[in-house]
């Protein structure tokens, strides 16, 4: 009982607005009071109005009260806090917007402890209690606060729904079906829980089965980021230690070079310093022997001047400056040509080599690989932009269209001599490496065009003609477009598909995959190839002997 005066106690000092104990309290004309700053941003939004109203009695006031703080209400208020009334805040017990009320309650609702799916209603501890003392309610089903409850009452005859209807898979009171569902395959709400709850166990069985599984693929997931991030920081680790070696020796070279130069330079300004001291010491020697031989000129004495003329007139040997070799000032650019070259070659490996190392990190393939598209528009979207290269052109081949058109001719094309150029067979490769996922198209006529990719080292010799012929070895895949052949390592496979003037080729070099479409208003798949590409590729286009067949890379918008 004592608990129950202290609740009423804190009922009667909370503030109606905030339902919190009263701060600043301030009592108003009609009697009630409110916290100073609730009922300020109260009458704030009755300004419009003109007219000032009690929250709780609507009482009405004109002008705008003026508020003063209630000096001994504040006090009873400070009181009840240090009782430690405040441990208990206004939401304990009470209903707010967002709890289930007691349904019985009048006046401000406690918070429900129980609905009752039998009651349609929910009860406070207080007003459930009669559940657990009275015996006729003590069937009752009992279930946690719900807002729910109304929807257990039929809106058609406003009964509760204890009856299932299988035919029309809903919830109906029993006289729903007497009425409209009459006939109708009907169970009680329990039969059909029960049934639905074993479903639901199978359902919930099959989900805790997936998840189960799924964990397994985020572990397994999750050991192939760490794999992956051991392997990238071990190459990364490593490379860092290779490339300090090739720094590492590179600067070695540079300081050799630059010790030589340095100690040639020694050499060669000691020689040339050698020979200008002595020229210099001639020069010396020179202007002394002139100022004594125009003293002599001027002597009167013909008998002094006779007699002094032999000594005076003998001159030393002369260092004649053919003597040493004078250059063109071309000293040490030699060096510098020298290092240039190596420079040169040591780009044309990086170049020929870095696209293998890049294709071996993009090389990772982590458990799942997105799909090939199967519409035209899909594939579009891995279209590349492909040339052919003049220097692969075998000289009976016209290249034309910016390069992307091959013509075989019967006069031959005057290219330059090239160790990429194809020498036996009617064949050319593309500029541009293929790695990665790709997609082009070719457009051809005649009789002996051949679609192909191929890798770089294919051989162009004419020893072995099978080695450089696209098709019949180990580097190269070709398609026979005129016979509807797939040719690779020198065998034929028929292939089953439509005979089309435009082929399609898609490329996923990453998961080893080459297709081959026939291209018209749909894909048709010619041939797929599954294998494991250890380089990039190039495409390629062969020709047989017909004169006056084409082929065209063609520009995909």
């Amino acid at each position: 009982m004592a608990q129950k005066g202290v609740e009423l106690d804190r009922e009667t000092f909370s503030c109606s607005i905030c339902l919190d104990l009263l701060k600043d309290p301030v009592t108003i004309p009609c009697g009630h009071s409110y916290c100073m700053n609730c009922i300020k941003t109260h009458w704030d939004e009755e300004d419009g109005k003109k007219i000032y109203s009690c929250p709780q009695c609507r009482q009405s006031f004109t002008p705008r009260p003026v508020l003063v703080k209630s000096t001994m209400l504040a006090v009873v208020v400070e009181e009840l806090k240090k009782t430690g009334l405040q441990a208990a805040p206004a939401d304990h017990c009470y209903a707010g917007a967002e709890d289930v009320a007691c349904d019985v309650c009048t006046g401000r609702k406690l918070k429900a402890l129980k609905s009752c799916l039998v009651c349609v209603a929910s009860f406070c501890e207080k007003h459930l209690q009669f559940h657990y003392d009275l015996a006729q309610f003590r069937k009752h089903k009992l279930v946690e606060p719900s807002k729910k409850l109304q929807e257990n009452i039929c809106s058609r005859h406003d009964e509760v729904m204890k009856i299932f209807c299988r035919t029309d898979q809903q919830c109906i009171c029993y006289l729903c079906s007497m009425d409209e569902h009459k006939g109708h395959d009907t169970v009680s709400a329990a039969a059909a829980r029960t049934e639905r709850q074993r479903e639901l166990e199978v359902s919930r069985q099959n989900i805790q089965q997936r998840i189960q599984d799924r964990e397994k693929d985020v572990k397994l997931l999750q050991q192939e980021v760490e794999a992956i991030s051991r392997s990238a920081d071990k190459a990364v680790e490593d490379s860092e230690k290779i490339f300090t070696e090739l720094i590492r020796l590179m600067e070695e070279r540079r300081s050799d070079v630059e010790q030589q130069v340095r100690s040639q330079q020694e050499t060669e300004v000691s020689r040339v310093k050698e020979l200008q001291e002595k020229l210099e010491q001639e020069i010396t020697e020179l202007k002394r022997k002139d100022a004594e031989l125009e003293e002599l000129s001027h002597t009167e004495d013909h008998n002094q001047f006779l007699h002094n003329y032999p000594s005076l007139s003998a001159l030393s040997e002369s260092t004649h400056s053919s003597s040493f070799n004078i250059r063109p000032l071309s000293y040490f650019e030699d060096v510098t040509a020298a290092v240039s070259e190596v420079r040169d070659k040591l780009q044309d490996v990086l170049r020929e080599t870095w696209t293998n190392v890049s294709l071996t990190v993009t090389d990772v393939d982590v458990l799942l690989s997105d799909p090939e598209p199967k519409t035209r528009a899909g594939f579009l979207k891995y279209s590349c932009e492909i040339t052919l290269d003049p220097n692969t052109a075998h000289t009976r081949l016209f290249l034309s269209e910016g390069n992307r058109r091959a013509t075989l001719l019967t006069e031959e094309q005057f290219y330059p001599s090239h160790i990429n150029r194809f020498s036996v067979k009617f064949q050319v490769l593309s500029r541009e490496s293929l790695t990665g996922r790709c997609y082009w198209e070719v457009e051809w006529s005649g009789r002996g065009v051949y679609v192909a990719v191929a890798y770089k080292n294919i051989s162009r010799v004419p020893e072995g003609s099978n080695e450089c012929q696209y098709g019949l070895n180990s580097k190269s895949w070709a398609l026979d477009c005129e016979s509807n052949t797939f040719w690779y390592n020198n065998v034929g496979t028929p292939v089953s598909g439509p005979q089309s003037s435009r082929v399609g080729v898609y490329l996923d070099h990453r998961a080893g995959i080459l297709s081959f479409y026939s291209v018209s208003e749909t894909m048709t798949l010619l041939h797929r190839v599954q294998t494991t590409f250890t380089q990039p590729l190039y495409a390629g286009l062969r020709f047989y002997y017909k004169y006056g067949d084409t082929a065209e890379l063609c520009e995909l918008k």
